[in-house]
């Protein structure tokens, strides 16, 4: 991870902030990714579509970009958004994740979802975070459990996603949740 500031590092991955730089790896990442992602999710598939979105995680200040990369060999693993940050008495955000093909099943997901909640609930100072997943993407809830998350409740027709609305689940994690010792 040459010329990359880590954020943390765990046993087997280490957090950083994403860069435009990243658009390469990121991408092909992406496309080799396609089949596990779908119908769930739509990452960037070309450096055009990549600068846009990584240009809105860089410079809106309720937006941070992560990547989740493998310390071994510094190649990413995935990625995990906290969108729609609100400051003040609210102090909350909602997480948006994707492991890439190469990664997926190995843990690095869990130990970096562990990194960004610990990032989020220390320097960023929040208070609480949220998941919204589809009922149907088994992988993205068993995270969210795995993580400690609760699951809220249900939201019909939630978020826009492949041409129509789809329903989600709200899973959520407070500060206090995360400092209570698993087990």
């Amino acid at each position: 991870m040459a010329g990359h500031p880590t954020l943390s590092a765990g046993p087997r991955v280490a957090l950083r902030h994403i860069t435009r730089d990243d658009a390469d790896e990121f991408t092909a990442r992406a496309r080799e990714s396609q089949d596990l992602h779908r119908p769930w999710l739509f990452p960037p598939l070309s450096t055009q579509t990549f600068a846009a979105y990584a240009g809105g995680l860089v410079d809106d200040p309720a937006k941070h970009g992560f990547l989740v990369c493998e310390r071994d060999s510094g190649a990413i693993a995935g990625f995990i958004n906290i969108n729609n940050v609100v400051q003040g008495g609210f102090r909350c955000g909602a997480l948006g994740y994707g492991a890439f093909a190469h990664a997926a099943g190995r843990g690095l997901m869990s130990e970096g979802l562990g990194l960004v909640v610990r990032y989020a609930f220390g320097p960023l100072g929040l208070h609480r975070l949220e998941i919204n997943a589809q009922p149907g993407n088994a992988a993205s809830l068993a995270l969210a459990r795995r993580a400690g998350f609760r699951l809220e409740g249900f939201s019909p027709d939630f978020l826009f996603i492949d041409g129509a609305w789809r329903d989600h689940e709200r899973w959520a994690i407070t500060a206090e949740m995360a400092e209570k010792p698993s087990g």
